[in-house]
Parts: C-alpha cells; structure tokens; sequence
C-alpha cells in the first residue's frame, strides 16, 4: 500500500488543486502552500519506504499486485529493490525544493503550475516501482505531458520550440521501445502461451541471440535519449535553458536518471547477450559525451547552458559504470545518480536565483558577487565543489567506484574518462571565479539581496545533502548492494555462450601447452633407460 500511495499522494493532491476554486491572485498563496504541503507529504511517504526497506534482501519489496487487464497479462505491479528505492526518495526530496523555489518566479497561473509539478511527480515515482511493462510505459509517457507544459506555458523566450523538441525526440524513442515491449509478450505468449508484461517473468524467457540484438537496440535507444547520451543530447540544453528554474531542478535531478535506470532495469537484465555485444560501443558514445560535453561547456557564455552541458558529461560516467557491468561500477552509477540530482539540481537552483534578480544569465554580467551576496556565495561554493567531485562531497564517491569498476572492466575508457574529471573542475572554477570574484562590474550587481528564509530552506538541505553523501557513503551504497550483486550476477550468468567456450578453449590450450614439455621429459625417460641397458649388455 505504501508504494501505491507513494505515486497517488501526489496525483490526488493534483485533482484537489484541480476542484479548489478559480485560479486569481488572491487564492495563489493558497495553491502554493497546498502543493508544497502535498509534495512533503509525499517525502515523507519515501522516507517511510526508505526506513522500513530490508537492505539485507536482493528481492524487490512491497510487492503489489492486481489484475489490471487479465485477458492481455497487464497487471497493476509495483515494487522495489535497492536501486530504485533510493531514485524514489530522491523523487520525493527535489519535488519540495523545485516547488519552493518557484515561488519568486512563477507569477502567472500558479494553481496550473502546482498541478504539473505534482503530476509530473507522480508519473517519476510511477516510472521508478512499475514492475509490469505496461504500467511502465503509461508512467513514461504520462510523465512528458506535464514537463511539456512547464517548458512550454513558464519556460523563456523559445520555450514553445524547447517543449516541442523535448516531446519529439523522447516520443520518437518511446515508440520504438513499445515495439520491443509488445515483442517480448508475443515471445512470452509463444513460449507459454499466455500473454505477460510482468517484469520478473519476462526476466526468465529464453530470446534468440538476433532478436536480443533488436530488441536492446529499440530498448536502449529510448533510454539513450533520456539520459541523453552523445549523439542524442541536442535537445536537452535547449529544455534546460528555456524551462523555469523549478522544471531544470526537475529535469536534471530526476527526469534524465530515467534514462541511464531503464538501462540498467531493462536493457541490460533482459538482453545480456546483446547488452555484452553493445557494451563497448555506448561506452564509446559515453566517454566521448564526457568529453565532448566538459569541452563545450567551457565556452558557454550563459551559466545555465554551462550547467546543462555539464550533465551531459556527468551522465556519460554513470553509463561507463552500467557497461562495466561489475560491482563497482553498478554501485558507483548509481550513486552517481543519486549525487548528480543533488548537485546539478542545487546549481540549477542558484543560478535560477541569480536570474530572478538580475534578469540575466550572462556570465559576463556578473562578477564581484562575494562582496554584495556572502551567503549565497558560500552555497554556490559547496554545490561546485561536489559537481567537481571534491573528496568528502557527494560527486567524489560515484565517480571514483564508476573509474574502479571501469578500470576492472577496460582501463582504455577510464584513460580518457580521467580527462572530463579536469575538465569539470576547469569550467566550473572558471565560471565561480568569474561571477563571485573580483570587484564589482555593474552598478545592478552592487544591491542584490543576499538569501532570504524562504531560499534558505531550499539551498540548506542541498548542501546538507552533499556533506551527508560524501561523508557517510554507506547509507546509500549500503540499501542497494545485494540488489547490485544479483543484477551484474543475472547479466554476466547469461553472458554469450560461443563467448564461454572460447574461454574454455583458451584454458584448456593453456593448460595443454604447459603440460606438453613434462609429457615429453616422460617419454624420453624410458627410451634413454633402454638404450642405457642395451649398452651395458
């Protein structure tokens, strides 16, 4: 039951905005207190969830399952393992922050706004303890439909073609991923002759080598959108550009881990054979997104694209991890979800704070900050330094076990991987030093308020949350280890077959040739004592 009210606190908190009155200014204070009010009602659901989870266990808890459309096999099935459980909590804890940081910016249709952001959050948490695949892609779906209005009704300037091209490029994976969902009930239904979309069960099925190849392609593609994964990243600087700073703290904490999850829920456990094959070449594509991404952001003018392309290289680590596919490298992505929604959504904060008072995102328009904003200076300080990945902050943790099991797995990767860890502490120093040091360069800068209660109790749990994650790594490596150990089992198990026999071969060649000088010494031994007994005859 928890689990279903996980995703259902924040839907019917929606409709009750929805039935509450017309929207006019005087009941907008009403419809914020009410939607921040039903978001931490929420938080503390997942926190709920979080505390009585078994870490000890690798099998998914909370099970919940009903008969949704018994004739196809599609059920109402949710549950939760150590990998999503903490995705959930971190749903639950950025919803109240994008909500709060709103409330200075967002001044037309609030009551809209509030029943999005609560939408938008049902459909993640959906996303993340759907265990039937049916009920997996109605939440992937339903989740677009209200980040494209926040993009679209709140977002700037080209915020009607940011949405647009949003809502393109996810549908067009989408639809391919359906293909590949529908395909393996047909296989299921072939195999046992009974339709099923459940998770777990589909987990079983035997698929031929050349439809695994198709499928992880349809499958994958979906999520390499998301993530997004270099080539299939163009959309994302221009959603987190135009979008409102509560949809960017969203999207980069929340809506892109859907991405590098799916791989690791979907692509990789129900396809290994395929995922085995493909594993080099998205490493490929991920290595060069950090690159390509380190690289790019360094020459952005505007701090928020600076930020935007920022994720497309942090997320690159968390993909390198997932194709490592060792232990090290699972628990390391994952983490790294985990302190990227942190980091990234804390300096999309910020920097949305900065905007609302000066109006402008332009680097080169600030400068000397430290002097008029010591407060806010300090915050932006401790959210840099955990994107960076400095020890004792969050981003060291996720980085360094994604490098260890990549290194395990081939340390070519991890070689050039190394160069978008320097990259990150160049553009990012570089952007601090330029906006917060040296004097001040425009009269507008010199009165800017410091901040205030309400910005407190968004930025505060941030940079606690850095601090926590850094320092105590094991409450979250902790809840999800077993469940990590039983994914890479299941994927390596499976691992080719003509690729175990070459192993094999390659042993018993091994073996063959050290054994072949002592088998030659034995033979040799009783032809030298018969010639040695013939001579003395």
């Amino acid at each position: 039951m928890l689990l279903t009210l996980s995703w259902t606190v924040p839907l019917a908190g929606a409709i009750l905005l929805l039935l509450v009155g017309n929207a006019d200014g005087r009941r907008d204070g009403l419809m914020r207190w009410l939607a921040l009010g039903i978001s931490l009602l929420t938080l503390a659901v997942t926190l709920v969830l979080w505390a009585a989870f078994d870490a000890a266990s690798a099998e998914f808890q909370f099970v919940e399952r009903i008969p949704w459309i018994p004739a196809f096999g599609i059920d109402y099935s949710v549950g939760v393992d150590g990998i999503s459980i903490l995705l959930v909590v971190l749903t639950g804890f950025l919803t109240p922050i994008a909500l709060l940081s709103s409330w200075g910016s967002i001044e037309r249709k609030v009551k809209e706004f509030s029943i999005f952001m609560l939408a938008l959050e049902a459909a993640m948490i959906g996303v993340f303890v759907s265990l039937d695949l049916f009920l997996f892609y109605v939440f992937w779906d339903a989740m677009l439909v209200p980040m494209y209005f926040l993009i679209g009704i709140w977002g700037y300037d080209q915020r009607v073609y940011a949405a647009i091209k949003f809502m393109l490029y996810t549908m067009a994976g989408s639809v391919l991923m359906l293909v590949a969902i529908l395909g393996l009930a047909y296989i299921h239904s072939s195999t046992t002759g009974a339709y099923s979309f459940d998770l777990l069960k589909l987990y079983e099925l035997e698929i031929a080598p050349a439809t695994q190849f198709w499928f992880f392609l349809a499958f994958t593609l979906a999520f390499a959108i998301k993530v997004p994964l270099f080539p299939f990243h163009t959309w994302l600087p221009d959603a987190h550009v135009q979008a409102p700073t509560a949809g960017s703290v969203i999207l980069a904490g929340v809506l892109l881990k859907m991405g590098t999850y799916g791989l690791l829920r979907f692509s990789f456990p129900l396809f290994p054979e395929a995922a085995a094959y493909f594993a080099p070449w998205l490493a490929l594509l991920a290595v060069v997104g950090i690159v390509y991404g380190a690289l790019v952001a360094m020459v952005q003018p505007d701090m928020k694209k600076l930020v935007a392309y920022s994720s497309v290289s942090h997320l690159g680590f968390v993909v390198l991890g997932i194709c490592a596919m060792n232990v090290q490298g699972v628990q390391g992505a994952v983490y790294q979800m985990l302190a990227h929604g942190v980091s990234t959504g804390g300096l999309f904060l910020l920097v949305g704070m900065l905007s609302d008072r000066r109006h402008t995102r332009l680097i080169s328009e600030y400068g000397g900050l430290k002097h008029v904003m010591p407060r806010l200076t300090a915050a932006f300080f401790i959210i840099t330094l955990a994107s960076i990945g400095l020890p004792g902050l969050n981003g060291f943790i996720g980085e360094f076990l994604i490098m260890l099991g990549g290194f395990r797995w081939d340390p070519r990767f991890v070689v050039f991987a190394g160069l978008g860890v320097i990259l990150s502490a160049v553009y990012m120093l570089w952007m601090f030093q330029r906006v917060y040091y040296g004097p001040v360069r425009h009269d507008h800068n010199a009165h800017l308020p410091d901040l205030m209660p309400r910005e407190w109790a968004a930025v505060l749990p941030l940079c606690a949350a850095a601090f926590i994650m850094g320092i105590f790594p094991g409450l979250f490596l902790r809840p999800m280890e077993a469940s990590v150990d039983a994914l890479v089992q299941r994927v390596q198990i499976a691992q080719p077959l003509q690729v175990q026999n070459v192993e094999r071969r390659e042993r018993f060649e091994r073996s063959e040739r050290s054994e072949r000088p002592e088998r030659s010494e034995r033979s040799e031994r009783p032809e030298r004592s018969e010639r040695s007994e013939r001579s003395e005859r």
